[in-house]
């Protein structure tokens, strides 16, 4: 299990992740408070490889602004697959008054984070995931909530070994927006990385 700190400052977690040289970019806390960068204070790891404690969905909540702005719900999380939903809301409405195409792009790259995180959280003391690229499609007018189901495309234990053998592997996330009705109106293609620790 990694550290947690409680910065007496703030009250407010700091979440670190030890890769490059520690800028400050690295670090993701609700206001961004100075801090050590070189350490490593991962609450994400502490909440996949313990008992009771915050979901993946809230931990990534409490850390990523975007995902607060945005409001998005996260209704499933596990290794098989996870499930975000983004409310219909006016202000992140296109011209047409469905959901923006920026907001469903960080709805299904937010679930393709959720996913990797489920299926690789007990590897992050030895490898920070990265997104390398990601493609979207929009297929039909989304109206109203739209919900991202993203599933990892390839066995979890495949992109592992490759890090046992000192590789960076590479791994894609397939995702899908819908809507209420069950209309599929988006997919993205994620393409994640698993990037060792120097």
């Amino acid at each position: 299990m990694r550290k947690i700190r409680w910065p007496a400052e703030t009250g407010r977690r700091i979440f670190s992740f030890p890769h490059g040289r520690g800028a400050a970019s690295d670090r993701c806390s609700a206001d961004r408070p100075a801090g050590p960068t070189r350490e490593s204070y991962l609450l994400v790891t502490s909440a996949v490889m313990t008992g009771p404690s915050p979901s993946i969905g809230a931990l990534l909540a409490d850390t990523v602004p975007m995902a607060r702005t945005l409001g998005l719900e996260y209704l499933e999380t596990s290794a098989e697959r996870a499930v975000l939903r983004l409310p219909d809301q006016p202000e992140y409405r296109n011209h047409v008054g469905g959901p923006h195409a920026g907001a469903m792009f960080t709805l299904a790259e937010s679930a393709s984070g959720c996913a990797v995180l489920a299926a690789f959280g007990d590897q992050l003391s030895r490898a920070v995931p990265l997104l390398v690229r990601a493609e979207i499609a929009y297929r039909k007018l989304a109206m109203g909530p739209v919900t991202a189901t993203a599933v990892l495309g390839r066995p979890a234990g495949e992109v592992v070994a490759e890090l046992d053998r000192g590789e960076r592997p590479e791994f894609t996330v397939t995702v899908e927006i819908a809507r209420e009705d069950g209309a599929v109106t988006g997919e993205m293609t994620a393409v994640w990385t698993l990037r060792p620790h120097p």
